[in-house]
């Protein structure tokens, strides 16, 4: 097998594999080369050549979205290495394991004006779980025998390994993106079939977990005296909580689940549509939903209007479950059980008792009055964002992935009630437009499964670089709903009839996406109306010998208005 003829770029590989981390996306660059000889030549290794650096980081955050477990991203020095932040912000905050190991000029090289050197080290410490710096490793033309060289080289190594072990396991441990920095010296591209290094395997902490029934007895004292319990599941993972507790909650009468369209789970009884239901009530209708115990689960919650709620009429309490971190999104936050969820409940359900009351019955009679107006409303609308979604999430292929653009494309699909057996995926960790068909991509090739991406015009051209890909699968699909620009702005406050406005905020254009699908090679598809769109759908999903995209494309003034006119027709 051939090796890099550089020990610390023999290390990396070898711990990587060791840890089974085995996914390795490089761009590529010339200072990087020990690392991609290394990474592309081990039979185990599962390598991708992604171009643009921005897009490669956000194509690595959809595999490891899928598969759960770190991938690493490799690239060249200088500028290249910056690209990665927007992912790597994401994947912070999302709790996505990322491995990101970046080639460096030696420290003595930096700040002397070479080229593509910056500084480096501790780059990304404000979104990093971890910042392994290692030394660079002086490859000698013939072998050592001075005793100080040969000392310095081990110390070196030692170092190096140790460090590169600690990054591996918080990646591991703590699911999150972790960086190595690799300096190296020139010369870059000799290879060896010696293996150099037999590296130190440092293992993963064991992190130990108890919630005691003394402990527990508070707690449990106050969820069976509360007659109004409220629990909120925002992002999770498919199949994260296990039924018989879903079932546990959804049949308490004293209990509301609220759930997202990222939160992937199903009940009967669950409220699936936040903002249906909360988005047309009065004083009285607050009061009346007004918890005495707020439960969260998962991650970032999109629905500003249960925020904007829920930091009026407080809770007396607020409990998060969650193995490592909470946020006081409501301000209220005063217990955080830091433990996997299904551990939670495990401990904590067969303690509690149900307490009779009508809050869910209630609630879903409301519910069931909202469901009805919401057809009627919809009925009765012309051509717009609101028709086409509507059309859209009726076709969706069953059983199969949805990715979800950020902005107006998540809001819209959240007041839908959609196929239960999809999987959902949006990037709400930083909610930015920057990486969704990136990211949609890696997800379809870490998933293997038939995937959709639904994304507005902007995501979709900030992101256009995501298909300069060789790896997008047959069966990928992406939709693009083209109102001409960011019809958010529209929905949010500010003077909508200024030049201004238009060019700095909506960001009107005339772009369409037929002339990428030619360039990249994809099938394209469009409609301009409700009765081309089911046309176009037939033909969109039966082809499938190559990528698709279907450019739906709707008024651009309209869809504010329908939009804001849908929360005053549900009152």
């Amino acid at each position: 097998m051939k090796y890099s003829s550089i020990p610390v770029a023999q290390s990396v590989v070898l711990l990587c594999l060791e840890k089974g981390i085995n996914h390795i996306v490089i761009s590529p660059g010339s200072r990087n080369a020990p690392l991609t000889i290394g990474f592309t030549h081990h039979p185990e290794m599962k390598t991708y050549s992604v171009v643009d650096e921005r897009s490669a980081a956000f194509f690595a955050l959809g595999i490891a979205q899928q598969i759960q477990k770190p991938v690493a991203l490799v690239c060249s020095s200088g500028s290249a290495v910056l690209n990665y932040y927007p992912a790597i912000s994401e994947a912070f905050y999302s709790d996505i394991p990322l491995v990101v190991i970046s080639a460096d000029r030696p420290i003595e090289r930096i700040d002397i004006g070479d080229g593509q050197t910056i500084r480096q080290r501790n780059v990304f410490e404000n979104h990093i779980l971890y910042s392994a710096n290692l030394y660079s490793e002086y490859v000698p033309d013939s072998t050592l025998t001075d005793p100080k060289l040969i000392q310095k080289q081990r110390e070196a190594t030692k170092h190096n390994q140790q460090e590169i072990n600690k990054a591996l396991n918080e990646a591991l441990s703590g699911q999150g993106p972790v960086h190595i920095n690799v300096p190296f010296y020139e010369p870059l591209y000799n290879t060896t079939e010696e293996k150099l290094v037999n590296p130190i395997i440092v293992e993963e902490p064991v992190k130990s977990m108890e919630l005691t029934e003394n402990y527990l007895q508070p707690f449990i004292k106050k969820w069976n005296s509360a007659k109004r319990k409220l629990v909120i599941v925002g992002v999770l993972q498919p199949n994260t909580i296990e039924q018989q507790f879903l079932d546990t909650l959804g049949e308490d009468p004293s209990v509301l689940v609220f759930t997202e369209t990222t939160s992937n789970l199903h009940h009967p009884n669950f409220f699936t549509r936040i903002d249906n239901i909360i988005g047309s009530l009065d004083d009285n209708g607050f009061k009346n939903l007004q918890p005495e115990l707020l439960v969260t689960i998962g991650g970032m919650i999109i629905s500003k209007k249960i925020k904007a709620f829920l930091r009026e009429y407080q809770p007396d309490q607020h409990w998060h479950i969650d193995p490592k971190k909470a946020y006081d999104t409501f301000f209220c936050l005063n217990k955080h059980f830091k433990v996997p969820v299904n551990y939670f409940w495990n401990q904590f359900s067969p303690q509690t008792s149900t307490v009779a009351n009508d809050y869910q019955k209630e609630w879903l009679a409301v519910r069931t009055q909202r469901d009805l107006k919401h057809q009627e409303y919809i009925q009765d609308m012309g051509w717009c964002d609101f028709k086409a979604f509507d059309r859209i999430l009726s076709r969706l292929r069953p059983g199969s992935q949805l990715q979800l653009g950020n902005s107006s494309t998540v809001r819209y699909v959240q007041l839908f009630d959609i196929d239960k057996t999809l999987k959902v995926f949006c990037n709400r960790g930083t909610s930015g437009i920057d990486g969704s068909t990136s990211t949609a991509v890696g997800a379809a090739v870490g998933s293997a499964m038939p995937t959709t991406l639904i994304t507005g015009d902007l995501s979709f051209f900030y992101d256009s670089n995501a298909l300069w890909n060789a790896h997008l699968p047959k069966d990928f699909k992406i939709i693009v709903v083209n109102n001409s620009g960011g019809g958010i702005f529209r929905i949010l406050p500010g003077d909508k009839t200024s030049q201004a406005f238009e060019t700095y905020f909506e960001t009107v254009h005339n772009l369409d996406a037929s002339h990428l699908c030619k360039m990249y090679g994809l099938a394209y598809f469009s409609a301009e109306n409700e009765s081309e769109l089911a046309e176009a759908q037939d033909a969109f999903y039966a082809k499938n010998d190559r990528p698709c995209l279907l450019e739906i494309k709707t008024p651009r003034i309209e869809n504010d208005q329908v939009l804001l006119g849908y929360f005053k027709y549900l009152r």
